[in-house]
């Protein structure tokens, strides 16, 4: 079983604050089970964007964990933008959390 979306953005914002990583909330989604997709702006004129992974990655685990894949690395932040433009089109009901970090530190659980 996973962690309610709310819960995990909640513990990710203050697990990011405890480091002194600026970060937002953006976009509320459902609360209950709300996709999460993570804006890494590195303030160097490029972003990096973070989403759910495929539960084919990751499907033997039974952790109930959430695991993030890169979407966009290096990218612009207009290129970062536009894809998630395309992601809330496709689901409204999504989080977004953006972070700026010169390193593109994030502390996602990445699926490998």
């Amino acid at each position: 079983m996973r962690l309610r979306s709310d819960f995990w953005v909640s513990a990710h914002l203050r697990r990011l604050d405890v480091v002194s990583i600026p970060a937002v909330l953006r976009r509320r989604g459902s609360a209950e089970a709300g996709a999460i997709f993570v804006k890494v702006d590195r303030l160097d004129g490029s972003a990096d964007l973070y989403g759910p992974a495929p539960q084919a990655l990751f499907e033997a685990e039974e952790s109930g964990d959430r695991r993030f894949a890169a979407l966009v690395s290096g990218g612009s932040p207009l290129d970062v933008e536009e894809r998630l433009t395309k992601e809330v089109r496709f689901d409204s009901d999504l989080w977004i959390i953006e972070i700026d970090d010169r390193q593109g530190r994030h502390f996602l659980d990445l699926a490998e």
